[in-house]
């Protein structure tokens, strides 16, 4: 990564200076104006990167310049594409009939206030407590006793820079008000050491759930030291599966729950290899009904060849925003929602926090309430 630091700089230069191109033409702005967005955009290229490389520095500091890069980051998303869509229509009119002034000015400002609301809703809607979201999930041969059986599904908190423990005591409290016979976090929960962030994890201590809480880890667990963060979840008391699995009584009937490690997950620690097989080697055949914890919608390929029915992942966020929700697809089979894949259902979580810049539009926070039913 840091090889190719120097080149994504350039580029990430290249593309505030095609920017500041467009919006100071576009808006007609003379030199005092001109000065005052060059400014700007001088400072969204200097600290857009310095928020992800700046853990180093003490909290107080490391905190504030994460702030500044991620909302500069979030407006930044915003302005380019919506700049790169007016440069296209300019484009197809100037092909039919003349550009006026009047219209580059108009399209110009358009972009700008646009950019600036959406930034502004998506920091309201990242910024606020997360709805419950209510899904029936039909089973075949779900035994009668498991009929109603609830999981209620965290994810992708992010726990970092900008997300501290007051967010996620919030969370917790109102994921413990729906009374849920299970919770399932499913990765992603922070960005950045143990020794940062184990304060602000402290909540995580207070969920409650009939049957307990049950965690795998995602990618970012990886990248902030996935071993000391098992290690800190187990002692606040979560249970981790790390390509494990538990048999649940309830009601006289049993419920698999498993659990495997973040698909990329043998890129870090080979031993840490996802894998729904081994998740699920050993289980009794009287748990027909089997649920697995993956933090990527794409482990359903493996879970459905090992015979799960469900499978709870997070990991999209449900693209955050306009426009990455169309990438999603790219990488993971799905963006957000129940969705089918042979004979398993797949749940994939919008995400409980948000990572990066506090910005949330069209892809809204959810604690999920799965309810299991009979088909």
């Amino acid at each position: 990564m840091r090889s190719r630091f120097p080149v994504l700089l350039t580029i990430l230069g290249l593309l505030h200076l095609y920017l500041g191109w467009r919006l100071c033409d576009g808006l007609q702005l003379g030199a005092s104006g001109s000065l005052l967005v060059g400014l700007a955009l001088l400072a969204s290229w200097v600290l857009m990167p310095l928020s992800v490389f700046v853990r180093g520095l003490p909290p107080q500091w490391s905190d504030r310049i994460a702030w500044a890069g991620y909302v500069f980051m979030g407006l930044f998303s915003s302005l380019m594409i919506l700049t790169l869509l007016r440069d296209l229509l300019l484009g197809a009119m100037a092909l039919l009939s003349t550009v006026t002034p009047s219209f580059s000015f108009a399209s110009a400002l358009t972009v700008v206030v646009l950019a600036a609301l959406v930034t502004l809703v998506g920091f309201i809607n990242a910024r606020r407590l997360a709805q419950v979201v209510r899904v029936d999930v039909p089973l075949a041969d779900l035994p009668a006793e498991l009929e109603g059986f609830t999981i209620a599904q965290i994810s992708d908190i992010h726990v970092g820079p900008t997300i501290k423990k007051a967010y996620l005591q919030a969370i917790v409290e109102r994921v413990n008000s729906l009374e849920a016979d299970l919770v399932a976090v499913t990765g992603d929960v922070v960005d950045g050491s143990v020794a940062h962030l184990a304060g602000h994890t402290a909540p995580l201590a207070g969920l409650r759930g009939r049957h307990g809480v049950y965690l795998v880890t995602g990618n970012h667990e990886y990248y902030s030291g996935a071993p000391a963060w098992v290690e800190e979840f187990r002692r606040l008391g979560l249970k981790v599966l790390l390509n494990e699995h538990e048999v649940l009584d309830h009601q006289g009937a049993s419920l698999l729950v498993a659990g495997v490690t973040d698909y990329s997950a043998g890129h870090f620690d080979q031993a840490h290899s996802s894998d729904p097989h081994r998740a699920v080697a050993g289980a009794p055949e009287h748990a027909t009904t089997r649920v697995l914890l993956a933090h990527q919608p794409r482990t359903a390929t493996a879970a459905a060849e090992a015979g799960f029915d469900l499978q709870l992942s997070g990991h999209t966020h449900g693209g955050q925003f306009w426009p990455w929700n169309l990438f999603v697809p790219m990488q993971q089979p799905f963006v957000a929602g129940l969705n089918r894949w042979q004979d398993l259902w797949v749940y994939t979580s919008r995400g409980t926090g948000y990572w990066g810049p506090p910005k949330r539009f069209g892809a809204p926070s959810e604690i999920t309430l799965i309810r299991l039913t009979r088909l």
